[in-house]
């Protein structure tokens, strides 16, 4: 491939690359790059949102480039403050271990094992002094670390912000330097984080590196970024019948944004289904299609057929699963509002939510649609409530 077809391929699905000549350079020099990614072991799971940023560095993988995969086990210990309205708290090692051990495991469902290597930023940072690591903050400003959205709305609005907090994007930053990288990938929130790396790059002797920013995918609502605690995320490792059941769930604007950023086919293929579906094909027929290629990739093939066969028994012939969970309501008197009880039954992450999705039609009560939002729900009624295709509860309401 030609360096500018190069380009193209890893434009595709970035937000921002800094800067684009740079990484033109580096590219024509003809030998392999150090590609940097760093990830905090926060949680033991990896979801759908972080394989945007690992699609990419498979991408550049294939063209023969060599990839660090960087566990954040020193700055897990931190906390990372990027768009945290209070100070975060820290991991415990045993906790950061652990959950490194799962990373580990995961990582290897999109990257070439024998070809990418797994550092630890402990390996550094943990040998550094306290005299050290005062020297390296005398590298930066607070300032410049002011600079930051997050620090900068916490300090106007008198929140707390603690000293340990403005050493994280330092130490983030030093690792490009401990590492030679020659380009650093992160998620558009990481944007700081990354130019501090390549600001210290510079002070350090060293090429500055080129900083590429991904987007944030958005989780199954389709407004929060995808988040574990924001029970809004597909796991890598949810089972095959769950992860198709949740891509099922998200509304027909979202698959696009899903295919674009998670799919592995060409946008001319993506640009070949939009028509399809303004021609008339059911946007459910193409949601398939992209369930079916994430349980593919994984899992395997087969299951990824029996994914899509069981979801079809399920749901699409009308049956009813036996293991529904049962929820309890107290309604009073005056009965409960439905987008109360959606909320409160767990079926929608907030009353907006829950407006949201009657008015899409996509609200079913005992199989009928309900599409009245200022519908109230009486004591003593017991229904099955179904929003969307995959999340259903047994309501009794009291």
């Amino acid at each position: 491939m030609s360096v500018n077809n190069v380009m193209d391929l890893i434009a595709r699905g970035t937000e921002e690359i800094l800067v684009p000549d740079d990484l033109k350079a580096k590219l024509q020099a003809g030998k392999p790059l150090r590609i940097k990614a760093g990830f905090d072991p926060t949680a033991p799971d990896l979801h759908l949102g972080h394989t945007v940023l690992l699609n990419k560095m498979r991408q550049f993988q294939d063209l023969g480039h060599e990839i660090m995969f960087l566990i954040g086990d020193f700055t897990g210990m931190i906390g990372d403050p990027t768009g945290k309205s209070a100070t975060r708290p820290p991991l415990t090692r045993d906790e950061v271990i652990d959950n490194a051990r799962s990373y580990e495991q995961q990582i290897y469902k999109i990257l070439d094992p024998e070809n990418t290597l797994v550092m630890f930023n402990s390996s550094w940072m943990g040998e550094m002094s306290a005299a050290d690591l005062i020297q390296l903050a005398a590298r930066q400003t607070v300032a410049r670390m002011l600079e930051r959205d997050d620090f900068s709305r916490r300090y106007k609005s008198g929140q707390s912000i603690a000293i340990h907090e403005f050493l994280y994007p330092l130490i983030q930053g030093y690792d490009s330097v401990a590492m030679q990288a020659d380009v650093e990938l992160g998620g558009t929130d990481q944007k700081f984080n990354l130019l501090v790396g390549r600001e210290l790059q510079k002070q350090f002797g060293q090429d500055p590196q080129v900083v590429i920013t991904m987007p944030i995918l958005e989780g199954l609502d389709g407004v929060q970024k995808m988040s574990k605690s924001l029970a809004n995320y597909v796991a890598i490792s949810d089972t095959p019948d769950d992860m198709f059941g949740k891509l099922m769930s998200i509304s027909d604007d979202l698959m696009w944004r899903y295919f674009e950023l998670l799919s592995f086919r060409s946008m001319a293929d993506i640009d070949r289904l939009k028509s399809q579906v303004a021609d008339g094909l059911n946007p459910r027929d193409v949601k398939f299609q992209l369930g079916e290629e994430m349980i593919a990739r994984f899992h395997n093939h087969a299951d990824a057929k029996l994914a899509r066969d069981n979801f079809i028994a399920r749901f699409q012939k009308g049956a009813v699963p036996e293991d529904l969970d049962e929820k309890i309501l107290i309604a009073g008197d005056a009965g409960l509002a439905l987008a109360n009880l959606l909320k409160d039954a767990g079926l929608t992450a907030s009353t907006s939510e829950s407006l949201r999705m009657i008015k899409q039609g996509a609200v079913k009560i005992d199989g009928e649609r309900v599409e009245d939002k200022s519908m109230i729900i009486t004591a003593g009624a017991d229904h099955v409530i179904q929003v969307g295709k995959r999340r259903v509860a047994k309501v009794k309401v009291q």
